[in-house]
């Protein structure tokens, strides 16, 4: 399909606005601005006052946890684990992972994200069916808890997701490994996943240094901070997406920046549960890619980009006492161009010519869009959902005009309810 995108106000690479068109030819963006003469569209859309962005990169969560929205709010961390959250997760078949997923990309496409990074399992395969339905892009990893009796079969559950599933669908789903994080796999086992990774080739998606008590368990019991630790199994000699990163010292840092490991930042859900403040202005001076996440609807508790850019804008204003900190652009960028380097896609996250056509295009007719004195300011600071009009993902239309194209939202909100019930009753 070739598909012109016309009067759209377009969000250029380097945070410039301008009003033109998209040509988007097959898979990828052809031209922005001037459309050869020689292009021929098979479809338009009018996207005369919209903005139109890349789409949003969730570069971590964990999909089907949106079955447990609401279920236990309002404690401490490992509170909420042990005590709520995997106890009900311990229950989960088939197709609640499935129907959790699927409202999951209800969500996720309903506020502007094509591209989502996934820890859960186990069934991570129904994920991916929904990947595929969809039409989205999917990093998945089948999460993998070492201390747990089928620690082995989790590791083996992943492995064969990847021989099944990494570059599936025409290339949308890519999958890693997910050691869940180092105070639930002990050094040995995670010596295990990093050979097992790197005999595949694949990547590391894993929790790190998300509240001060795991730090302080993984002191107490192997006499060395989580990365130093976490380093010295291994793991890092694959390419390496680390969740969270709230509480780092300079020396992690520092192994942050020698092994080129990507930060996911989920402000959101650091706030809610009170994990704390990551060092993200720092992190991006020194260089390292910080891409933004949602975690799980049962964290933070919605799945909306939107909403964490807007709070990676914030948060670290007030944090910093600096309302440089992070601009709204930059902002911006951390939720789609350095999300997709984050979740380790290339030619993703820029509307330019050659990158691929993941778009997002934002209603500004609103009330909260007047005065248009700067159209990337009132997108991280006014903006939200639902403001959201049309998803493109890979060139192709995934909702148009808040309607969505690949998905029975109706039936999925009826069977993830049936779910839900059952899970925790």
């Amino acid at each position: 399909m070739n598909l012109l995108i016309k009067n759209a106000t377009v969000v250029l690479p380097d945070g410039k606005t301008q009003v033109g068109s998209i040509a988007v030819e097959g898979s990828k963006i052809l031209a922005v601005g001037d459309v050869p003469e020689s292009f021929v569209a098979t479809q338009t859309i009018d996207a005369k006052d919209m903005l139109a962005i890349p789409g949003f990169v969730n570069a971590h969560t964990h999909a089907s946890m949106t079955l447990l929205r609401s279920y236990a709010d309002d404690m401490e961390l490992m509170t909420w684990l042990n005590d709520h959250i995997w106890p009900v997760e311990a229950k989960m078949v088939s197709n609640d992972i499935y129907w959790g997923a699927a409202l999951a990309a209800v969500e996720m496409l309903k506020s502007g994200t094509t591209t989502f990074a996934d820890m859960y399992g186990p069934f991570m395969e129904r994920v991916a069916d929904v990947v595929a339905e969809s039409g989205m892009r999917g990093v998945l990893s089948r999460g993998i808890i070492g201390v747990a009796p089928d620690g082995e079969k989790k590791l083996e559950e992943n492995v064969t997701l990847y021989k099944d599933y990494h570059g599936a669908v025409g290339g949308r789903i890519t999958v890693m490994f997910g050691p869940h994080a180092p105070y639930t796999c002990p050094p040995e086992f995670l010596k295990k996943v990093a050979a097992a990774a790197q005999s595949l080739g694949a990547e590391v998606h894993i929790h790190m240094n998300e509240t001060k008590a795991e730090i302080e368990q993984i002191k107490k019991q192997y006499g060395k901070r989580p990365f130093q630790y976490v380093e010295d199994t291994g793991l890092f000699e694959n390419p390496t997406l680390a969740a969270h990163c709230v509480h780092l010292d300079d020396a992690e840092i520092e192994i942050i920046k020698k092994h080129h490991i990507r930060v996911a930042h989920n402000p959101g859900s650091n706030m809610k549960l009170a994990s704390g403040t990551a060092p993200v202005p720092r992190l991006l001076k020194e260089g390292v890619t910080v891409g933004l996440g949602t975690d799980g609807a049962s964290s933070n508790n919605n799945l909306d980009m939107l909403q964490e850019v807007q709070l990676a804008a914030l948060l670290h204003k007030v944090n910093e006492y600096d309302p440089l900190a992070v601009p709204a652009f930059e902002a911006l960028k951390m939720g789609t161009e350095y999300g997709a380097k984050a979740v380790g896609l290339d030619g993703l996250g820029r509307l330019e010519a050659g990158a691929k056509a993941d778009i997002t295009l934002v209603s500004m007719k609103g009330a909260a869009w007047c005065p248009r004195f700067n159209e990337m300011s009132l997108l991280v600071y006014s903006g939200n959902a639902g403001d959201v009009d049309t998803v493109i993902c890979d060139g192709k239309i995934l909702m148009e005009h808040r309607e969505l194209k690949t998905l029975d939202e109706e039936k999925i909100k009826y069977e993830a309810q049936k779910c839900a019930e059952r899970l925790t009753k």
